[in-house]
């Protein structure tokens, strides 16, 4: 959701992203004065919630990337659970969206062994497999617990969220992946930007949080470059990536 954000949530992932590099950045520079100092958030006023970093900082900061984990807080699996379990209907936003899955031992056990290959600054990005369409998802939990699709459980299209785009990206065009000794761990090559100029926009941005929420979001297109807001229904286009997911898909059946 980081890559070629399309709502808020995503272009959080990127800003955090960023955040990190940044961070790393400045520690290995040993420039400790340009760290951000953390922010507390409570009743006091917006200048003194602030609490300035030491300046013997060792922390590698890298990130991992990674698409949707079954069975966690939020995965779509037990909520599809909880619809069949009430006699539907099964909602799904749309019929062609496609998602990245892997299960929590393998998201743990990847993002532990990333941490082992991490110099600092990194963005490992995890071999996902191929996407799963959530339609197919959804009759397929359905027939497992023991019913038909359409005909015992109705599966009732939605429409797509705002910002939500019908398949998700491991990588932006100006980002290429390195190979690491575990094939389904890779690192991606970052795109340069001004940490110094970043570490402003973040102060900025939270005053903006506290004194006028309603102007986050414009202000975070500002900080993220690939950050693009789709329309009120979200986005339905199928680009050239989404067609070579599908194609992936089909290659597997």
């Amino acid at each position: 959701k980081a890559v070629n954000p399309t709502n808020i949530m995503g272009a959080s992932k990127r800003l955090c992203e960023m955040v990190i590099q940044s961070f790393d950045r400045v520690i290995k520079e040993g420039k400790f004065e340009k760290l951000y100092p953390l922010y507390e958030h409570d009743d006091r006023e917006v200048e003194d919630r602030f609490v300035h970093c030491g300046s013997n900082i060792k922390t590698d900061f890298v990130a991992v990337r990674f698409g949707n984990v079954l069975g966690s807080n939020g995965s779509v699996v037990p909520v599809f659970k909880k619809q069949i379990a009430k006699g539907g209907p099964v909602k799904v936003t749309h019929p062609d969206i496609i998602r990245y899955f892997m299960t929590i031992p393998e998201a743990v056990s990847l993002v532990l062994q990333a941490g082992t290959y991490a110099a600092g600054g990194e963005i490992f990005v995890l071999d996902m497999g191929v996407p799963v369409k959530i339609d197919t998802l959804a009759r397929n939990l359905i027939r497992l617990l023991g019913f038909k699709p359409d005909v015992d459980i109705k599966i009732e299209y939605t429409g797509l969220r705002p910002g939500e785009k019908l398949y998700e990206e491991r990588l932006m065009e100006t980002e290429g992946l390195r190979t690491t000794p575990n094939k389904l761990i890779s690192i991606c090559n970052p795109i340069d930007f001004d940490a110094d100029q970043l570490f402003d926009n973040i102060e900025k941005l939270m005053h903006i949080c506290y004194e006028r929420p309603e102007d986050v979001k414009g202000f975070v297109e500002e900080i993220v470059p690939t950050y693009h807001p789709a329309g009120e229904h979200g986005t339905t286009e199928k680009s050239e990536a989404y067609e070579e997911q599908l194609k992936a898909m089909a290659t597997t059946k």
